[in-house]
């Protein structure tokens, strides 16, 4: 009985992969111990306020859970990279942490509600607060199984509320908050002594000040009685602010008493609020010690801050040109190996071209079978015989010499063997290439995302890619089959620019009306007259556009770049 040269195939990596199950299988466990020593550490001093030491033990522990694949502590780790990042005022650089974050935490609610209220508080702190309030809703809704973590992002909506103006709302959510049976329990008297002074500071902003005044004084003692020193600095604050315009003795004494506190806990931020409100009280000259330490707190701090950022931003750049390092290292030690063992497996490795071949023709095939039928009628064919074309003509013919060059040449010697991989390596990466150019379009709500990684593949040192608006479009309101043909009209211009344009510099932008979606492609290439224009990819261009009622304008000049303008009815 005849057996396809797939079984064997099948038969022989079984055979490789039980001898070497269990070396990888000790592998993974070394590592894996060093990732959660490394997370461990990187949580001790982060609590001692070590931050720069604890960013760098998180970051390496999440590079080796990387390898792992690991999501679930890849997610935590960057929740907790981005905490320090906010303790010291990088909410831009949080923002972007936690942002990474998501993907690895998708059926994690509690993981995602965690990064939904660290995006709030980021947002709250740059005065962006209808996003904030945004976010905290968003956590509010993942806290299912964290009752007191709901409680506490509620508090945080009614603050920004306070801050907004919008004082009624935030009385009417903390007080329905401190209703809750939840904030009877002894151990969670902390969070009711703080639902109570911001309701009582809210009373107080709305121009109840008795109702006012008596709420953030039963905070207050609420949080001396408990010990609670941190939080007693948000009542002294909120006192003093009362007092400001009714006794400013006793609002001196209330900014003083939290000058004091923050200064023993170390916590700036409040120490500056503090001055604030002793400036603003006191104009005589003996009391311009206040601005002078104001003044030079604030210079401090922001030095101390900026250093944070960058010796974060410079922690992220060494540990991503190490894992780079390592990777290439890794790549060069597996050619060589695979450079000893080739004579072994070649057929193999034909084996697999082939076998990756047929699996990406039937992809494609699927793939056009499926489109929209506006664009299948318009475009199908000519797509369909660039890519056997280009089969044919980069991979087919390249196999056969590959072949040849294997029958022909002495495996045992070293160049040949070099050569050899380096011939396969190039075939591989031209597979890749007509891979990712025809593969399926995600046209939901990473569409957008999914249309910078496909202009970046077009970015190297010497081109650059610039891509503008394209977050302003409502792209949930536009039809699938519009996406797809903005989508293949983009990546069309980027192959068009790359083979003929040798532009370094191109700018796309987005734009839209109320009827319209408007795309402007400009590059500074060499461009052309236009009638000596490449007539194949535009007249796909065209046909594309032409199938969902728009239009595409294109303007060329010798020596004045590429430009085309696409119009598009939403």
């Amino acid at each position: 009985m005849l057996r396809s040269p797939f079984f064997y195939f099948i038969i022989l990596l079984f055979l490789f992969s039980c001898k070497e199950k269990k070396t990888i299988s000790t592998n993974n466990e070394s590592i894996r111990k060093e990732a959660l020593t490394l997370r461990n550490k990187g949580i001790q001093n982060s609590e001692k306020q070590n931050f720069n030491t604890a960013f760098y033990e998180f970051n390496k522990s999440k590079i080796l859970y990387e390898t792992l694949k690991d999501s679930a502590n890849i997610g935590y780790i960057l929740i907790e990279m981005a905490c320090i990042q906010q303790v010291n005022g990088d909410y831009y650089g949080s923002k972007e942490t936690v942002t990474e974050a998501l993907p690895y935490v998708k059926k994690n609610k509690q993981y995602i509600a965690s990064i939904n209220n660290r995006l709030g508080i980021a947002d709250k702190e740059l005065s962006l607060y209808n996003d904030a309030i945004f976010y905290y809703k968003e956590a509010v809704k993942g806290y299912t199984a964290d009752p007191v973590g709901k409680q506490m992002a509620l508090n945080n909506i009614a603050v920004v509320y306070i801050q907004q103006k919008k004082y009624d709302k935030a009385i009417a959510l903390l007080e329905s908050l401190l209703t809750k049976n939840l904030l009877q329990e002894k151990t969670l008297v902390s969070k009711k002594s703080l639902i109570i002074d911001n309701l009582g500071y809210a009373y107080f902003k709305k121009g109840m000040d008795e109702k006012g005044l008596h709420l953030m004084n039963e905070g207050l003692q609420i949080r001396q009685e408990i010990k609670d020193t941190y939080g007693s600095i948000e009542s002294y604050l909120h006192l003093a602010d009362y007092y400001a315009k009714k006794n400013l003795q006793k609002s001196d004494e209330n900014a003083l008493l939290a000058y004091n506190t923050a200064t023993k806990l170390n916590s700036v931020d409040e120490r500056l609020e503090a001055l604030q409100i002793l400036i603003s009280n006191n104009h005589s000259a003996q009391d311009s010690r206040y601005v002078q330490k104001y003044f030079t707190l604030n210079d401090s701090i922001i030095k101390v801050r900026n250093n944070f950022k960058n010796k974060f931003a410079k922690i992220k750049y060494d540990a991503k040109k190490e894992k780079d390092e390592n990777a290439k290292l890794r790549l060069e030690k597996a050619e060589n190996l695979l450079a000893l063992q080739k004579a072994k497996y070649l057929r193999i490795v034909f084996v697999i071209v082939f076998i990756f071949l047929v699996i990406l023709i039937a992809i494609l095939i699927r793939y056009f079978k499926n489109k929209n039928k506006a664009i299948e009628f318009k475009t199908s064919y000519n797509t369909e015989t660039r890519i056997a074309k280009k089969i044919h003509d980069e991979l087919a013919n390249d196999v056969f010499h590959v072949i040849a060059f294997a029958e022909s040449q002495p495996l045992s010697t070293e160049s040949t063997k070099e050569n050899l991989l380096q011939k396969l390596d190039d075939i591989y990466g031209r597979v890749r290439g007509i891979s990712k150019e025809n593969n399926r379009i995600d046209t939901g709500i990473t569409f957008t995302k999914s249309i910078k990684e496909m202009l970046s593949t077009y970015n190297t040192r010497e081109r650059n890619i610039m891509v503008t608006n394209l977050e302003s479009i409502n792209w949930e309101n536009i039809d699938d089959v519009k996406k797809i043909a903005i989508s293949r009209i983009l990546q069309e211009l980027m192959v068009n620019m790359k083979k003929h344009s040798k532009a370094n510099l191109v700018v796309i932008k987005f734009d839209s009306d109320q009827k319209s979606i408007l795309i402007n492609y400009t590059d500074n290439g060499q461009g052309c007259e236009k009638a000596n224009m490449v007539k194949n990819g535009l007249q796909n261009m065209e046909s594309r556009i032409q199938a969902v009622k728009g239009t595409i304008d294109f303007d060329t000049e010798p020596d004045k770049g590429f430009r085309a303008k696409l119009t598009m009815p939403k």
